[in-house]
């Protein structure tokens, strides 16, 4: 039998947990609110998510930008390197002079790759366009690295061409034997010495207009609109001095000439525009090469548009790194 110490010792705290179970009960039939038990509320703080609180110079670091003054710096130096190179306010005098000798109006909006030249012949309306996204396609392209398509290159490389060493390397001349006993000649030495002179004569220095660098082939479509009686696209191409003709179009509804709609370009797609410049007639090409030369599309343009797009190009490459350095900036 429990003894009654025992009994003294175990009811005093199984008396006050009856009493709060009690009590516990009384109030979850009685209020509307049901007390939370301390397990539930020591799972219930394990629950709630964590987070390491960042410090006040990470914040700050990730407020302003570690590279922000770096970027801007380097913008900067590449404005002062591209603005000693040119000036891009001021037309360059090779731009401006056929412009005043021309009868062409030049419209150029800041921003925008596409420059539109305009012009009336009686009762013509004609619009010459090109862009300065060719010169930046010339650049990408990696057909246009003349280097690209020297075999001569890949041939030193091939292994037919690989040597091993001694006397017969690259540089070695008149050293080692054939196989047959014979000495290696250089390609040189078999030339007599009183002829070298005239060789060289013969090799002298191209003359400037060899060393003249070509220039890059720009896009220029010219549209030749009468009034209530349709236009003429013909698509060309200026390079060194030279309007080469590719395509020549025709349309009775003008608007087609210079689809801006997607509409407009759909219709235009199905119809007959003609064969290529190149299948005509060589009379009938002569004869369209010299319709546009009375228009002002001839030699002078072409070598005017190369000179434009490298300074729009300049120009707008500027304004560019303006407007990224201002945005770093602020």
């Amino acid at each position: 039998m429990m003894s009654l110490r025992s009994f003294s010792r175990a009811v005093p705290r199984s008396i006050p947990r009856v009493a709060a179970q009690c009590h516990s009960r009384t109030l979850s039939t009685i209020s509307p609110f049901r007390r939370t038990s301390l397990l539930q509320q020591t799972c219930k703080a394990m629950s709630i998510p964590r987070f390491a609180a960042f410090s006040t110079s990470q914040a700050a670091r990730e407020k302003e930008g570690q590279v922000d003054q770096e970027l801007s710096a380097k913008i900067e130096s590449e404005l002062e390197v591209e603005r000693e190179m040119r000036d891009s306010e001021n037309l360059p005098s090779v731009i401006t002079d056929y412009l005043n000798s021309s009868s062409f109006e030049l419209h150029d909006t800041p921003g925008q790759e596409e420059v539109v030249l305009t012009r009336k012949f009686g009762d013509e309306n004609i619009r010459v366009s090109f862009s300065i996204a060719d010169l930046n396609a010339m650049d990408q392209d990696p057909d246009s690295d003349p280097y690209n398509d020297d075999q001569a290159l890949f041939d030193e490389d091939s292994p037919e061409n690989a040597q091993s060493g001694g006397a017969h390397t690259k540089g070695a001349i008149n050293t080692g034997r054939t196989k047959g006993g014979n000495i290696n000649i250089a390609p040189e030495d078999r030339v007599a010495p009183a002829d070298r002179e005239e060789l060289m004569d013969d090799e002298s220095p191209a003359s400037e207009d060899e060393n003249t660098e070509p220039s890059f082939p720009c896009r220029v479509n010219v549209t030749i609109e009468k009034k209530s009686k349709g236009s003429l696209q013909i698509e060309t191409t200026a390079q060194d001095g030279e309007i080469v003709i590719e395509n020549v179009f025709y349309y009775k509804k003008p608007e087609l000439a210079e689809a801006k709609t997607a509409e407009a370009d759909w219709k235009r797609r199905g119809l007959y525009e003609g064969p290529p410049f190149a299948n005509l007639d060589e009379d009938l090409q002569v004869l369209l090469e010299r319709y546009l030369d009375e228009r002002g599309v001839n030699t002078a343009l072409a070598m005017w548009v190369p000179e434009y797009i490298d300074f729009k190009e300049q120009r707008e490459y500027l304004n560019w790194l303006e407007n990224v350095k201002t945005f770093v900036d602020a």
